[in-house]
């Protein structure tokens, strides 16, 4: 047995034997309609002069219109700077999931918690859309949606683009995530897919749960944690609890039970599970080809993290005050669905519709152990928590072009909505005082005292947001080198967001021999109302929030070749955004905390890109635009949250504003024959009152919130290339004779700063405006951003047949994930190296062709880790063995 397993077990027993609680036991082939690089069609040679229009098939916003050869791939023809991903990238890399899979783009990592990060901007300064169409998000956090909940099966190409032009939305910071799905398949197909997986740390060993539902493993709750009646009729009176007019015992009664309140202790942990299927076909009607496709997938996986938190005592961080070992266990349930019909006819026209589903559930159990030296020197505390996250996006979009040549009409209309859930978030801790002469000094109990000895404490959260977004893009190529295009964009957001959190409370005469019963035992309907246990709401000033984004954008761009050789992409857009956020009143007496946001900004966001084309195979752009970034949600809502997954509490702050960039960049690239490329880039930011986060004390315990910072820049130079070479070149063997290795790489260096001078002033609601010194560090670095990032693919693969075998490794330097507070040094997140191992091969049996796919991720066990140094002094905010992830998926298409 190894060391964290059997430190794991006893912290497990030391909890059934005092509590006592009950220790008990894909990726898709390209089966949508893509215009291949005309380098691997091999076509004929058009004239040296001979310019002609290729519109390529990827749903964003508007079309994508080359002026030039077809024998340019897409990045080169385009003259903006894009990456893009096929079916067949991602395949390569293995990735379940999108936000996997972008990772491995020059310039993009990706947080912790799947938020993607471009040149080193979090996820605020993205935007992610589908099919072109924004989406609503499911995370109380963030207005942006997590890439990690989109299955790559479901997604047929990713587009990224790094250079702003007027087309698009102007809330472009770092960059722009268009995910397209599937579309019109070329002929009939049938695909499914199993799965199973482990990692060293969960599968096999030791991790806690409970109960909940035997239907858990849907990843939807059958009515187990439903709100009780007591506590339904109670929030329907409108009435506080500080009213003395409602009975507190009779909701706090009817809160815990078995199902949700007991911790149960498995010794060994399943290992995951996942399956899918995908199919496709498509018919002749009239002039046209109408395609349907159809996806769905189910995956269940497990994740134990043995986890120190720790926070500092003193600047130095020469003495540790909160010392937690916490022993945690997610059980992730997803499930997605896709459907898709497709109609495409004439010349270049198509009318689609595309229909996505992702249910993304959580539920989690932790127990954790530890000392907390401000609140109690000497004495132990022993914390368990219990929880059901309901994560749920789906998008309905329709959407067409229509091709009157030389006049051209897009046009796109989407529904969306997203809902998070957290029923029944329980948390109950317990304290062992280690005094000789104590009676119970020996024992951990829980007086329900707020904390003294323990507490008790239960949340509920729901967030539902509403999505309708709409666009129309109309060009007139006036010859194949000058296109014109205008448009017109809107979208209207909607968010409720309700916490409400209630604290159990004892009496003062409460018994501390009753105070050691297991949770739901203490919170049991005898014992509560045999002591008078009653409930306090901790969240009574300000419960609830609705929040509104209405934005609308015109633009005007013009794509022409000024002479041959020398192309420019210019076009201006004026964008209004309204935003309000204001408490949602839940109550029949009124309160009024003032805490409420209206902004009102229209914006002209100028863009050009100029890209010179001074050889066949080599060319330079140069791109200068002025974007925005606006406050998300949550950072305007004065609502306490915690995040367990990042162990931190959040605020929001009702009086920030938008932040406005100035865009410039500058890049080298040369196509080399065969889909081979090599580009260098440099790149660089001017933001003006950029939003970042800062950290403050609250009862001993860190507190995050946001400020505008006056100003920061961000510069930085991209190296990319992408090599084959034939192995048959060595070798006159038939194993060589279609073989190729593929070297893929990419790196990023970038520096940001933030900056302010003495007299610059920074708002936080509930204070006067006080000095940018109090909350930030001048030239510290932004939140997120890594000064180096590299990623390298090596491998083998047969261009006649399906056989890949491919190294992966990625490096992040180290990050900023949060500001310290009082003098502290900053929260630094160390991702270091990370190596992946992925294997495909295609075989044909029983007549079918069946894919096998194997995965080894975190080949070296690079342990998280997230801490405050100071002085060779290092406190660990977050720190646990990632393990190593073995897979193993085989698939077979009919």
């Amino acid at each position: 047995m190894d060391k964290s397993v059997a430190g794991s077990r006893s912290l497990l027993m030391l909890a059934a034997a005092i509590l006592p609680v009950a220790a008990l036991g894909q990726t898709p082939q390209s089966n949508v309609e893509q215009t291949p690089p005309a380098a691997e069609a091999a076509p004929a040679e058009p004239a040296p002069a001979e310019t002609v229009e290729e519109v390529v098939d990827v749903d964003t916003i508007g079309e994508i219109v080359i002026v030039g050869r077809r024998d340019r791939n897409l990045q080169q023809a385009t003259n903006v700077v894009l990456t893009v991903l096929s079916a067949e990238d991602i395949a390569r890399t293995g990735e379940g999931d999108v936000a996997g899979a972008l990772s491995r783009v020059t310039g993009l990592s990706v947080g912790n918690n799947g938020f993607v990060y471009v040149r080193g901007l979090g996820d605020r300064y993205s935007q992610a859309l589908l099919n072109g169409s924004p989406l609503p998000s499911p995370e109380p956090l963030r207005r942006a949606v997590p890439l990690d909940i989109f299955p790559t099966d479901v997604i047929s190409s990713s587009l990224v683009q790094k250079s702003y032009s007027a087309n698009l939305p102007g809330e472009f910071g770092g960059g722009l995530i268009n995910l397209t799905t599937l579309a019109v398949p070329k002929a009939p197909f049938l695909k499914f897919g199993v799965g199973i997986s482990g990692d060293t740390e969960t599968s096999g060993h030791i991790g806690y749960t409970h109960f909940g539902s035997k239907y858990d493993y849907l990843g939807m709750d059958r009515g187990i944690r439903k709100i009780p009646p007591a506590m339904a009729a109670f929030i329907a009176s409108g009435d506080k609890l500080s009213s003395g007019k409602i009975d507190t015992g009779e909701i706090a009664k009817q809160f815990l039970n078995r199902r949700t309140g007991v911790i149960q202790f498995n010794d060994k942990m399943p290992i995951n599970a996942s399956a899918s299927a995908t199919g496709g076909t498509s018919r002749i009607i009239g002039d046209g080809e109408l395609g349907i496709v159809a996806t769905a997938g189910y995956s269940n996986a497990w994740s134990t993290k043995d986890n120190t938190e720790q926070t500092a005592a003193d600047a130095a961080l020469a003495v540790i005050d909160k010392d937690y070992r916490e022993v945690s266990t997610e059980n992730r349930i997803v499930v997605n669905g896709l459907l898709g019909l497709g109609y495409e006819f004439g010349d270049g026209n198509r009318v689609r519709w595309t229909n996505l589903i992702v249910r993304d559930t959580i539920k989690r159990t932790s127990l954790a152990e530890g000392v907390q030296r401000s609140q109690k020197t000497g004495f132990d505390f022993l914390e368990q928590n219990t929880g059901w996250y309901e994560r749920e996006v789906w998008s309905s979009q329709l959407s067409g072009g229509l091709n009157f040549d030389p006049f051209k009409i897009d046009a796109r209309v989407a529904v969306a909505n997203s809902r998070r859930e957290a029923p029944f978030e329980l948390g109950v801790g317990y304290s062992r005082s280690n005094i000789a002469a104590s009676p119970f000094g020996a024992y951990f109990i829980n007086r329900l005292d707020n904390g003294q000895t323990g507490f008790a404490e239960i949340a509920f959260s729901d967030l539902d947001e509403s999505l309708v977004s709409g666009g129309v893009d109309l060009s007139y190529a006036f010859s194949p080198q000058f296109v014109v295009t205008a448009g017109f964009e809107s979208s209207q957001t909607e968010r409720d967001s309700e916490r409400r959190e209630f604290l159990f409370i004892a009496p003062s005469d409460f018994e501390s021999a009753v105070g050691m019963l297991r949770p739901d035992l203490l919170l049991g309907g005898a014992i509560i109302e045999y002591y008078r246990i009653g409930l306090v709401e901790s969240t009574e000033s300000d419960p609830a929030f609705t929040a509104e984004l209405k934005t609308s954008g015109a633009y005007l761009q013009v794509q022409a070749e000024i002479v041959e050789g020398l192309e420019i992409n210019a076009g201006v857009r004026h964008e209004q955004g309204k935003q309000n956020v204001q408490p949602l009143q839940v109550f029949s007496t009124p309160s009024n905390s003032g805490a409420s946001t209206a902004l009102d900004n229209s914006y002209a966001l100028p863009a050009a890109t100029l890209t010179w084309k001074f050889a066949d195979d080599m060319q330079a752009r140069f791109n200068v635009s002025k974007t925005v970034a606006r406050p998300q949600f949550r950072e305007l809502m004065l609502q306490a949250y915690y995040d367990p997954e990042s162990n931190r509490a959040f605020i929001g702050n009702p009086l920030l504003v938008d932040s406005e960039f100035l865009n410039a960049e500058a890049r080298w690239e040369w196509y080399l024959p065969g889909n081979q490329r090599v580009s260098v880039a440099g790149f660089w930011k001017d933001i003006d009152r950029p939003i970042e986060a800062f950290a403050s004390f609250s009862d001993n315990n860190p507190l995050t919130s946001f400020a505008n910072a006056p100003a920061a820049t961000l510069y930085g130079v991209e190296f990319e290339s992408q090599l084959y070479l034939d192995l048959d070149r060595f070798s006159d063997s038939a194993f060589f004779a279609n073989r190729r290795a593929v070297v893929i790489g990419n790196y990023t260096w970038s520096e940001s700063k933030i900056q302010f001078d003495a007299t610059d002033l920074v708002e936080v609601f509930g204070t006067i405006p006080q000095s940018a010194a109090n909350f930030f560090r001048k030239d510290a670095p932004l939140n997120g951003q890594s000064s180096h990032l590299a990623n390298i693919q090596l491998g083998f693969e047969d261009s006649a047949s399906l056989s890949q075998q491919t190294l992966l490794i990625s490096y992040a330097s180290d990050r900023v994930t949060g500001r310290g507070a009082a003098g502290l040094p900053d929260v630094i997140e160390s991702p270091g190296v990370n190596v992946d191992f992925v294997a495909r091969q295609g075989l044909e049996l029983f007549g079918k062709e069946v894919e096998f796919k194997f995965e080894a991720r975190n080949l070296l066990r690079r342990e998280y880790r997230e801490f405050q140094e100071r002085g060779g002094n290092r406190v660990f905010f977050n720190r646990h063995d990632a393990g190593t992830k073995f897979s193993f998926a085989v698939s077979t298409r009919f």
